[in-house]
């Protein structure tokens, strides 16, 4: 028995069937399968298989549909699982990516403050050697100086311009001591010069040395005057020739120590400088002896 009326009523009872037809679907293999008919078939077969699956598909499709709508979800989780297990595995490398470079940043913060901190620590400990090393300040005392001998008499200098000549002979003798506990200085000093007023008599240069620490030692340095032109500058040296032990002379002595200290190496320098003047008055009858710089010698 045929009934028409259900051919009118195909489009929709058709349309629930070609909508679960992309997932494996058990019930559309069963018809394929037992009417020996492809989709690709015949038009007037396949319209009969789409009439014959209508009245199947009609009566069964409440539990069909039932039953295969788990199945497309199933499905459908099925192929999220599979395609979410390789992105699993490669969040896994990423956070171990992620965790490594964690590891060498902190590392590396650790390392640079920990170099930080020992150069900070290195450099307070230098510059509080630096400053105890000031209050070291090298101790000069001048103990007094000696002329030998002094001399004027008719000369020419090195133009030929004839004039006073003078020679001088003296020794200077004073004391350094190294007060520091853990450091030796090197020591040096300009020239020594005697002058008159404007005029440099005599001058020389003492021997550099060290000091090691906490000690002293006597330094005797010779300063000369050699044929020096006079251009009547110093007309008190004019009683020479006639009484030499009425001749008056204010001279001037003038000289720079420097004293240099290496605390911890080269790292730590400190320098010392003693600028000195002393003023002091010869006297004609006191040639050959000592005269002492006591009260008449400043240091800056």
């Amino acid at each position: 028995m045929t009934t028409w009326p259900a051919r009118s009523s195909l489009p929709q009872t058709v349309s629930p069937v070609y909508f679960v037809q992309s997932p494996p679907n058990t019930d559309v293999d069963k018809i394929s399968t037992g009417s020996g008919l492809s989709p690709f078939g015949s038009p007037g077969n396949r319209q009969g298989q789409v009439s014959q699956y209508n009245h199947e598909s009609v009566a069964e499709s409440p539990s069909t549909l039932r039953s295969s709508w788990p199945l497309r979800n199933g499905y459908s989780s099925l192929q999220v699982h599979d395609h979410d297990h390789p992105l699993d595995e490669d969040d896994d490398d990423y956070d171990e990516i992620d965790g490594s470079d964690e590891k060498r940043g902190r590392k590396t913060r650790f390392y640079s403050c920990l170099l930080f901190t020992f150069v900070l620590a290195f450099t307070i400990f230098c510059l509080i050697l630096w400053g105890v090393s000031k209050s070291f300040s090298p101790i000069v005392t001048l103990k007094g100086m000696v002329i030998e001998s002094l001399n004027v008499q008719s000369g020419n200098d090195a133009s030929g311009v004839l004039t006073d000549m003078l020679t001088l002979n003296s020794t200077v003798t004073m004391l350094y001591k190294n007060p520091a506990t853990f450091f030796t200085v090197h020591v040096t000093s300009s020239p020594l010069q005697l002058s008159y007023s404007q005029l440099i008599l005599a001058s020389g240069q003492m021997v550099k040395f060290s000091q090691r620490r906490k000690t002293e030692r006597t330094i005797e340095t010779k300063v000369i005057g050699n044929q020096i032109p006079l251009y009547g500058g110093v007309p008190a040296l004019y009683a020479q020739r006639a009484k030499p032990d009425r001749v008056v002379l204010p001279l001037n002595l003038t000289f720079t120590l420097r004293s240099r200290a290496y605390v911890l190496g080269r790292l730590v320098k400190t320098k010392f400088y003693t600028s000195i003047r002393c003023s002091i008055t010869f006297h004609g009858d006191k040639l050959g002896k000592k005269i002492d710089f006591l009260k008449s010698c400043s240091d800056h």
